[in-house]
Order: C-alpha cells, then structure tokens, then sequence
C-alpha cells in the first residue's frame, strides 16, 4: 500500500474521502507541530537530519533516506492493508469477523488502551528532548532523531484512531495527548516510567533497549485485537519500533566495547580507575541496567488483573503470538503461576490464567530481553574480562502490585528494610554516578569522530561511509 505524500496529512487510508475527519485531523495538526516545536529536540529545528520515511507499508518500500528538517517531516497515517477475510481468533467472540467499528459495549476500554499506549510516544519525546545538546557523534544524533519522529508518527497513528472512531470523546482525548507532559507534577503522562527523566545516553540507550522493547510487546499484543483498524495500525508502528531497540542494543554494546579496550589497554579493574580513563565503569553500567530493567516490568501492570482479564476476553488485546500458542484461546479453565509473599519467602501461587495475563507478558518481555544481555556479555568476555552482565530478579524494585510493599534483592532473596536501604546505592544508579556519566557527556559533531566513552558502530546508517555528515547544522 502506497503513501499519498500529495496531501496535507500524508496517509494510505484513503483520508480525502472522509471530509470531516480530514478537517479534523488538519484542525489538530497545528496543535502537535505546536507541540514538536516546545517539547521536541532541543534547539534542533533548523538542522537537515538524515531521516527514513516511509513510502509504503509493504517491506520492499517503507523506507527511503534523505535529508530533511525534522518540522517538515511527513508524519502520517500509515495501515498494514486490510484482510477482508480476517476473524477475532481469541477470547468470547473467536471466531467471528474482525470488527471495522468500535463496538458499543467495548467502546470506553478500547479507547484507555488506545489513550495509554499514545500517551507513551510523545512523552519519550518529552524524556529525550534535551539529549541531541550531548550527542557523543553525528551517527547517535541521526539516530536520536530518528527516534524521536518515529514516536510522533506513533502518536499520529493513535490519534487518527481516536479521531476517526470515538467521535467528540476522541477529539478530546487527542487534545490531551499534547497537554500532558513528562515529569510534570500537575499533569503528568499516565505511566510511571515515561514520567522518569533520561538525562544521558547511557540511559537513553537502556530506554530503548528496555522499554522500547516494553513498547513492542504492548504493540504486538494490540496487534491481535478483533478491532481491526488498531491491529492494522500498530502492525506498522512494529516495523518501526525494531529500530528503536536496535538504537538501545547497539547503543550499550559499543559503550561496553570502549570501556573493555580502555580496561584492556590499561590493565585496570578498579571502577575508580576506569572512571578516572573517561570511560563508564561497568559496576554503573549494571547499575543502570538494574534501575531501566525493574522500570519497565512494571510497565506490564499487577500481577493479577481484571482489567487483562476483561480485555482478552473481549477480544480487545491478546497475547504475544497468541496464533502460536496451543490452547484455546479461552483460557477460562487456564492456570498461570505467579509470585506471592509467603511465610517470609517469595513462593509462586496458581491463579486463572485469564486474572494473569500482564504476568504471561511480562514473562514473554523478560525471556525476549535476556538475549541482548547476553550479547553485551559476548562483548566483555571477547575483551577476556572477568564481569557479567546480569538481570535482576522479576521481583526487584518493583513500585506495581503486590511485590511494591517489599524488598527483594537482585538474586531474589526477600530482605528487610535495612537490608534495603544497606545495598541500594550497590544495586541502583546514584546521584553520583548520574552525575559522573553527565560529566562524560560532551557533544561532538564532527563528521566520523566519536566520543572518548563509547565505540564507534560496526557499519553505517543504510550503510553510508563512517564520515558521513548524518545531521547538517546549517
């Protein structure tokens, strides 16, 4: 399905047909450039970045280089093609059509998991603003960048099902996408995790590794909803959340390549010693992965919910690859096991399943992280350093259902208070090493440079020469 870039709102949902709607969605517009201006990158609005647009949503055509000034790029409205033949293939109404409309009874959950999930892209935007001002090379600023105008097309895509399905409540609901703000004490974003700061790039990297990949669960499981139009919309937004984790993955890797050949070349251990060549010790770099990591689970909701319950059961938000998955896509007689605090101890307990589903996703999302971890682990032990990586338990620093009013080590072990408060600072980033990382953030744009802390990547953006002059300052 091709992209018609000759109208106002470039789309491939044949928007000119639907007059009202079109003038809708231009009488927002403003609004949300409005926004990109106040919240978007910081002082970037005049620079030519060297952006991928889409020009079509099949694989062979949604991705085109060029340069562009990031206000001027064409955000849109962009569906994976309908299959007319499609049918709800989980929850009460498996088996029947995929619906077009917003059915009435489901009409206010659709619309607060529509809300909640566009609420999440412009306030990474929001988290990231200031970023660019610290860009350790053209390369990490390119893709910064990248990032930040795919979530605002992410937004769009929301917003365009809020406008066109949900009426008045929608409008006004899109409005609100654009009035909240991350961080603010008055009117925050409706997640924990998008209201916390990102303040350097070895946070921005965790983010993407971390929560972007949160973000790709959520989208997936959306991905099979029986309203048709949102499984077809967030189908899309998955083509594009692939590079955002890529960023994060690749991001911590060459951090964790520089500080081993600095380690290396040195002969040092010491995190004082490390610290003192300007490179991140990787004692903070498991800090941080601890601190971005129990964040994100939490993202996944209770442990036990009836909301889920409601959602799957209504065919409104399914499972991650609920098609591979051999059961009935029912679940009513299902089990799930989930933690509980026990006679001092962490024990599991079973529960219906159905009352367990942000568990089985977050079990999903946890499996699907340890990979990269491991890959950064390839990267120390390549380097023949004794250190490695780790997870932390699922139970660890955890702000959301019933593991909040405890603590738990990283190894699981259930602690007291003063046990907590003990090995916190070993456990979770400090103000000082936020503050030692800020110290290494200095901003270099010359074309193939890179900062002291961090490696250069292995090949270049659509494979262009490591010279490449990505972001042009004007």
């Amino acid at each position: 399905m091709s992209i018609d870039y000759s109208q106002k709102i470039p789309n491939n949902v044949n928007l000119s047909d639907d007059r009202a709607l079109q003038r809708a969605l231009e009488h927002w517009q403003p609004a949300f450039l409005d926004w990109w201006r106040d919240m978007g990158p910081d002082g970037s609005h005049s620079f030519d970045v060297y952006l991928r647009t889409a020009v079509s949503v099949d694989p062979s055509g949604w991705a085109h280089f060029d340069h562009v000034k990031m206000p001027d790029y064409r955000w849109g409205i962009f569906l994976q093609p309908a299959d007319p033949e499609r049918r709800i293939h989980f929850g009460e109404h498996k088996g029947e059509a995929a619906w077009q409309d917003v059915p009435g009874e489901h009409r206010a959950n659709l619309r607060r998991i529509i809300v909640t999930q566009g609420d999440t892209e412009p306030a990474s935007v929001e988290q990231q603003r200031h970023l660019g001002l610290t860009a350790p090379s053209l390369y990490d600023l390119r893709n910064l960048f990248q990032v930040n105008v795919e979530e605002g097309r992410h937004l769009w895509a929301m917003v365009y099902l809020l406008h066109r399905y949900f009426g008045r409540d929608g409008r006004e609901e899109a409005e609100a996408l654009l009035e909240r703000r991350s961080g603010d004490q008055d009117n925050p974003r409706i997640l924990g995790a998008f209201n916390e700061r990102t303040p350097d790039w070895l946070a921005f990297f965790m983010f993407t590794y971390f929560t972007d990949r949160d973000g790709k669960f959520q989208l997936c499981a959306l991905a099979e909803s029986g309203f048709d139009p949102l499984a077809r919309t967030t189908r899309f937004m998955l083509t594009e959340e692939a590079h955002h984790m890529f960023v994060g993955e690749s991001g911590v890797s060459r951090v964790l390549q520089r500080t081993c050949e600095v380690m290396r070349e040195r002969g040092i251990e010491d995190p004082a010693e490390v610290r003192a060549a300007g490179v991140i010790d990787l004692e903070t770099i498991q800090r941080y992965l601890n601190f971005h990591y129990s964040v994100t689970i939490d993202l996944f909701g209770a442990d036990q919910s009836s909301n889920a319950a409601t959602f799957y059961s209504a065919g409104l938000k399914g499972r991650f690859e609920e098609g591979k998955r051999a059961d009935d896509h029912v679940l009513k007689s299902d089990v799930y096991r989930v933690l509980e605090v026990r006679d001092g101890h962490l024990g599991e307990r079973e529960v219906p399943m159905l009352n367990a589903l942000n568990e089985v996703l977050r079990d999903d999302y946890i499996k699907d992280s340890l990979g990269g971890v491991a890959r950064w682990n390839k990267v120390i032990e390549k380097a023949g350093i004794a250190f490695r990586l780790t997870v932390p338990h699922k139970a660890f620093n955890r702000k959301i259902g019933t593991l909040a009013n405890v603590h738990v080590s990283p190894e699981g072990q259930l602690i007291s208070e003063a046990e907590w408060q003990a090995n916190e600072r070993k456990w979770l980033a400090t103000d000082e090493d936020r503050a030692f990382v800020a110290s290494l953030m200095g901003r270099v744009v010359e074309p193939g440079k890179y900062a002291n802390w961090i490696a250069p990547p292995a090949v270049g953006i659509n494979r262009q020469p490591m010279d490449f002059e990505y972001v042009r300052f004007n």
